[in-house]
């Protein structure tokens, strides 16, 4: 006797699955030590002002980027796919050494040709991509914690006590996010205030900035309590979790976007965090992953999601070179349009947020809409209408109506049988000689047993 197979309840984001999927997973790790020379570099270019740091970043960078838009539609190819994917480990590393190889030593020569990496006519695609990415970086950034968030919620169940915490932490995490959220907007014009307090006509440009973010904070805040609160009335308070988890965590990603704006509308200089910049685009890459995942992973049709990775590898490589850039570098946008840019990146987020935040409670309200409007099972509304309703009215001495007891069957045999309405499966008293058809014996209870089961049907 073989026992059933335990299942864990741990999984794994389908984004982190298919990226240590077999085959995929060594080129994870070659992406991975990419990315960590790009960040060392930036970071020791950034404290010893080495001069070529940014030269080598874009180099890596772009080597990165052009190696898996090649390998992109050639592992649509099943057997260039499988040599890439599933073949010996000696094989897959000298293709991937024939691809680098050819692509660093291009990319270098053009450099010395051009004489700086600015002067390249693919160097503007990096900064249009990079700004691309970071218009769509809060949805990544949402996507995995939504996720996150939906299986939280899923798994709070219960009844009795477990049911009243539930209810008392849906209600705990739909309004404690704005205390802290609220203090931080005056934790960052403090710290404005007093870090550019020397800087002409910066009071007002941080006064101004505070009553814009706080009355988007609260304005953002009131529709999220009271679509919350309407989802804890309707019973749901899993779903007031996923409002306020949400809620905390992507206006603390646009609070960092809105200090940024600050300080560039002080400064008139594009400012630059190269740890937290670096974690956003870790997260974004990995978000990103898991948004196209899994809409691919569970296709029959294994193509498209064994080659999702190199799309990503390649566009979260020019998103890395061009956010070091911004880092090590001088922007090459003015301030103005910087600004810009990052107001509609402040705005896309919040839209992203509430459009999140609304869809998913408007689901658990449909879903508990459609189940009041089911009803109680049958048995459950037999019983309730088979409650006596007593009138407040009543007289004391007036005896309660009784319910009526349900009918029962019909007996199969009369107490006082009627000759002519005699059961005609009773068995005879006489033994009764067999009929010469036997057809015509058993065709009419053949008949009504055939009716008994259109009826069952």
């Amino acid at each position: 006797m073989t026992l059933p197979r335990q299942k864990s309840r741990f999984y794994l984001p389908s984004s982190i699955r298919l990226l240590l999927s077999p085959g995929v997973r060594g080129h994870t790790l070659i992406f991975t030590v990419i990315m960590a020379f790009l960040f060392a570099t930036a970071f020791v270019g950034a404290r010893l002002g080495v001069a070529q740091a940014w030269t080598l970043i874009f180099i890596a960078g772009a080597s990165s980027t052009g190696v898996y838009l090649v390998l992109t539609p050639l592992a649509l190819i099943e057997k260039f796919r499988t040599a890439i994917l599933f073949s010996r480990m000696t094989r897959r590393v000298i293709i991937l050494v024939v691809a680098y190889a050819p692509m660093i030593a291009g990319i270098a020569y053009w450099i010395q040709q051009a004489g700086t990496v600015e002067a390249l006519p693919i160097f503007p695609a990096f900064i249009i991509i990079f700004y691309t990415w970071i218009l769509l970086q809060a949805y990544f950034i949402a996507t995995p914690v939504s996720q996150l968030l939906v299986k939280v919620e899923r798994g709070l169940t219960g009844e009795g006590h477990a049911k009243k915490l539930i209810r008392t932490l849906g209600i705990s995490l739909l309004f404690l996010p704005i205390a802290p959220l609220t203090y931080s907007v005056w934790a960052i014009s403090n710290w404005l205030s007093s870090t550019y307090q020397n800087v002409q006509g910066a009071t007002d440009k941080i006064i101004i900035w505070t009553l814009i973010i706080t009355l988007l904070l609260l304005t953002t805040y009131f529709f999220t309590a009271i679509w919350g609160w309407r989802v804890i009335v309707q019973k749901k308070p899993q779903a007031a979790v996923f409002a306020g988890g949400t809620f905390l965590v992507l206006w603390g990603y646009l609070l960092y976007r809105a200090t940024t704006i600050a300080i560039g509308y002080i400064t008139q200089n594009q400012p630059s965090n190269p740890l937290v910049d670096s974690g956003l685009m870790l997260v974004s890459v990995i978000g990103a992953m898991q948004t196209f995942a899994r809409k691919t992973v569970t296709r029959p049709d294994r193509r498209w999601s064994q080659v999702l990775p190199f799309l990503v590898f390649a566009f979260g490589s020019v998103y890395a070179v061009a956010q070091f850039y911004f880092i090590l570098q001088v922007p090459i946008t003015r301030i103005d349009l910087s600004i810009i840019v990052n107001v509609t990146v402040l705005a896309a987020g919040i839209f992203t947020m509430m459009f999140l935040i609304r869809r998913h409670l408007v689901s658990v309200e449909l879903n508990a809409y459609k189940a009041k409007m089911a009803g109680p099972s049958l048995d459950e509304s037999t019983l309730e209408a088979a409650k006596p309703h007593h009138s407040i009215f009543q007289l004391p001495w007036k005896k309660a109506s009784k319910v009526p007891e349900p009918q029962r069957r019909e007996r199969v045999q009369e107490e006082t049988p009627n000759p002519q309405v005699a059961d005609p499966y009773e068995a005879p008293a006489e033994p009764i000689e067999a009929p010469s058809d036997p057809n015509e014996a058993i065709e009419e209870p053949l008949q009504e047993g055939v009716e008994s089961d259109d009826q069952d049907y």
